[in-house]
């Protein structure tokens, strides 16, 4: 990967692609990561996400994690961001629970 993001695109991103583990972005998903990010943000990683694979989001995920130097506790806030992603919806199905392990694997 040649590019970096700020913290707040890496964000998104990494809020983004967990929205859409059960190939679902529901309503109240999009409307807990805009409370993250700014429309701006959102819109232009939405863009990017669209045409990543999962080896390149892991890639693109675990480098900038590495770039932007991130502590345990910055991954505990991330991954505490993510279940509330799950959550917003109200549901918490197999899917989005095996994305979960698979997110806190990879990010740490």
């Amino acid at each position: 990967m040649n590019s970096y993001w700020t913290k707040n695109e890496l964000q998104a991103y990494i809020l983004l692609y967990a929205a859409q583990a059960n190939f679902i972005e529901t309503e109240e998903e999009k409307r807990f990561i805009l409370s993250k990010v700014d429309d701006e943000v959102f819109e232009k990683i939405k863009l990017e996400i669209k045409h990543d694979n999962d080896y390149q989001c892991i890639e693109k995920i675990q480098s900038n994690l590495k770039f932007h130097q991130y502590t345990q506790d910055d991954i505990e806030n991330l991954l505490n961001d993510i279940k509330s992603v799950f959550y917003s919806d109200g549901t918490f199905d197999s899917i989005e629970k095996n994305m979960m392990m698979y997110l806190k694997k990879i990010l740490k």
